[in-house]
């Protein structure tokens, strides 16, 4: 078996003297589409910041590509080739469409490639061609999501974390990114982490799934299976079983308390 293009092993992580994720282990095969699931405060957002060097693990190890990259500074990280799109999007609100665009590729030095990947972006998302000379701030919460996937894909990532894509969109524009986000990783060979709240999106866009409850993995499998599962039905899906009464909470991996 090939080895995953990331490998995280038993990081832990903490906001002074809270421990925010605890021993978590997953990997991401190279060209898929990985997703952790979890409610607010699971710890979903602090794993991405720890792979992309926002925030240094006290313990346990984060390796991309075969070379640890734990505690390296973002900048490293992403001219290693991850890309991360952040929660809430934060493009740059007085910069321009493509102004943004053009601060992805802030890395490279390929201005002829660089241009005809915009005409990439730009084919993905044809409502930023239309508005390129326009202040991001003025999009939508839509079009500023796209425009966040977009910006990362200008890096020509290996790796896209996804951090709450569909968070705060309608139910139509959700399965837009959705799949849009399945068509780069097929056709542009971009390996995605995507962390959501959106079980159901999450589940039927990716390959293989991880459930995260308060800083530890409590259940992984492929998201077919998941799918399946009583208990992600139940608590991720909204659909309770009958005969099932209370709240329970994980135990361990695959079991309930």
């Amino acid at each position: 078996m090939s080895e995953p293009l990331l490998r995280v092993r038993n990081i832990e992580t903490y906001y002074g003297p809270i421990m925010a994720i605890r021993g978590v282990t997953l990997d991401v095969p190279e060209g898929k589409i990985v997703t952790i699931l979890g409610g607010n405060g699971a710890g979903k957002t602090t794993i991405l910041k720890t792979i992309c060097g926002a925030m240094d693990p006290q313990k346990g190890t984060v390796v991309f590509e075969g070379e640890e990259i734990q505690k390296r500074d973002p900048d490293w990280v992403a001219r290693r080739g991850i890309a991360h799109v952040p929660e809430g999007r934060e493009v740059f609100p007085f910069l321009s469409v493509l102004e943004n665009l053009e601060m992805g590729a802030y890395t490279r030095k390929d201005r002829a490639a660089v241009r005809q990947d915009i005409e990439v972006v730009y084919g993905y998302f044809p409502v930023l061609k239309e508005r390129s000379d326009q202040q991001a701030g003025y999009l939508s919460g839509g079009q500023q999501q796209m425009l966040a996937i977009g910006r990362a894909l200008m890096a020509r990532p290996r790796l896209m974390l996804l951090d709450e894509p569909s968070l705060g969109l309608s139910p139509i524009l959700v399965k837009e990114i959705f799949d849009i986000v399945k068509r780069l990783n097929r056709e542009q060979g971009v390996t995605m982490l995507l962390v959501e709240q959106n079980a159901n999106m999450a589940l039927l866009t990716g390959d293989h799934g991880y459930v995260l409850e308060v800083g530890r993995i409590v259940m992984e499998d492929t998201c077919a299976n998941l799918m399946q599962s009583d208990d992600v039905r139940e608590f991720y899906l909204g659909m309770k079983e009958q005969g099932v009464r209370g709240k329970r909470r994980w135990k361990r991996k695959k079991t309930w308390r």
